[in-house]
């Protein structure tokens, strides 16, 4: 089962995958079980389950995390009008529908981080340029950050936009694997400078705060081609 203590060591990194899908979410088929083996399995501190509009894997995850030595924190990924928004730290899904800027002040409200996942890649529901910016407007709903280093990219092109992006603009850059499998989980991370142990808290504040580095590397071509095939598969099947 991994790593027993309920606090994950600390060397004042946190190596948090904050992009992670299961069986909750309606392309994935993965047990969230398996999602935490593979999380403490290749070193990570934490792993966030981010499934579409639904919460309901994401906090048993939470709840199971401390039995696999991570750290839980809650999450979802939110289909907002305006492309989808990775929601970390909220108990409760904001509602889907709703524009950007308007999800994002939920999830401060809530006391979340909110970041743009895959941005500008529209046959992801990737959040253009404009929007993002358009946001600026207020703090209340301003992007904590940009998902700059996705495991799941053909080519490195976007990736390479959005950490451009970011760095235009000043906003702190995370990485995920956006795994939909178990076997992809910790393929991309976020490296989070914390304070003191590594906990739900301490997380969330760095990341507020900006002490994030986006890690990893892409899937194989083989893999991304792989994944998508699973999707299709697992949409087709439930339409059954």
């Amino acid at each position: 089962m991994g790593r027993s203590s309920a606090t994950p060591p600390n060397d004042g990194l946190a190596r948090i995958d904050t992009h992670v899908h299961t069986a909750d979410s309606y392309d994935a088929n993965v047990p969230v079980e398996r999602v935490l083996e593979r999380a403490a399995a290749v070193g990570l501190d934490g792993v966030i389950v981010t499934d579409h509009d639904t919460g309901e894997e994401s906090r048993r995850a939470v709840e199971l995390a401390p039995l696999y030595g991570l750290v839980g924190i809650p999450g979802v990924e939110v289909s907002t009008r305006d492309g989808h928004l990775l929601a970390i730290g909220v108990d409760e899904p904001p509602g889907h529908g709703r524009s950007l800027a308007s999800t994002v002040e939920t999830v401060h409200a809530r006391g979340g981080v909110a970041v743009v996942p895959h941005p500008f890649q529209r046959s992801r529901h990737g959040v253009r340029a404009a929007a993002i910016e358009a946001c600026q407007d207020c703090r209340e709903t301003t992007v904590d950050g940009i998902e700059v280093q996705n495991a799941y990219a053909l080519t490195g092109i976007r990736n390479n936009q959005a950490a451009a992006f970011a760095a235009a603009h000043d906003y702190p850059r995370f990485g995920g694997s956006d795994a939909h499998t178990a076997r992809l989980v910790g393929r991309a991370y976020t490296e989070v400078g914390v304070d003191g142990d590594v906990t739900r808290e301490s997380v969330l504040e760095a990341m507020r705060t900006g002490r994030t580095r986006a890690r990893g590397e892409r899937a194989s071509v083989k893999r991304y081609l792989g994944k998508y095939l699973d999707s299709a598969r697992i949409k087709t099947t439930s339409m059954l």
